[in-house]
């Protein structure tokens, strides 16, 4: 498969795929292909994993595309601004992804939901709790929102940040989620929770996470009045 990244803030990736080929993605992200491509739409490996990606935000289902012939096309549409991102799997590395940041992978990809704290913390947490891991052999395309900021820290080097602007990690980063403390820092401080991350590793972070966007939009928003 070979692939190119066209746009700015609003990006898509054209992936070219020859004869028996098979890229994945969720439903809802494709923008176009040739009529030598077929789809399919299933669990993407049974119910289980299904209902993991439910969990983590992604939809129960993935469509699976084949070419039929050679030099088939298709693109794929970031679902907000920022970036889409390759990283290339060839079976000893494994990508950590923040939920909803998967748009599409080549078939031998395997896609998984990724727990780092308690479940019940997860389902009420938000971003940052419930992630998604990506392991195997090919390309996987992940969504950053906004601008993306590599940072690659050192053998127990810390960084603390918002949860929701973790894009991505390497699985060799440490990463854990507490409660902020104090009554004050609640109150007035960054929110409930932040991340601590810890090297040695490559960690991507994202500048608007989509639901900061939302809390931005929202005030812009006319509401109907009533009579």
């Amino acid at each position: 498969m070979e692939y190119e990244i066209r746009g700015g803030s609003f990006p898509i990736v054209i992936c070219t795929l020859q004869e028996g080929e098979t890229i994945k993605n969720e439903t809802g992200a494709m923008s176009f292909m040739t009529s030598g491509m077929t789809m399919e739409t299933n669990t993407g490996g049974g119910l289980l994993k299904g209902l993991g990606r439910a969990l983590s935000g992604d939809s129960l289902f993935l469509n699976f595309f084949t070419a039929e012939t050679d030099n088939q096309q298709i693109g794929f549409s970031a679902h907000s601004p920022g970036k889409i991102m390759p990283f290339k799997l060839d079976g000893s590395n494994t990508i950590i992804g923040q939920k909803n940041a998967f748009l599409a992978a080549e078939d031998s990809v395997e896609i998984e939901v990724f727990f780092k704290n308690k479940i019940g913390t997860g389902i009420f947490g938000g971003e940052g709790f419930i992630l998604q891991k990506f392991s195997g052999e090919g390309v996987v395309f992940l969504e950053i929102d906004g601008e993306v900021i590599e940072h690659e820290l050192q053998e127990g080097e810390t960084l603390l940040l918002d949860p929701g602007h973790l894009a991505a990690m390497e699985e060799t980063v440490g990463y854990e989620i507490e409660r902020v403390k104090g009554a004050k820092n609640i109150l007035f401080g960054e929110g409930l929770f932040f991340a601590r991350i810890r090297g040695p590793g490559k960690v991507w972070i994202q500048t608007m996470p989509i639901s900061k966007l939302a809390e931005a939009i929202i005030p812009f928003i006319p509401t109907s009045s009533g009579g």
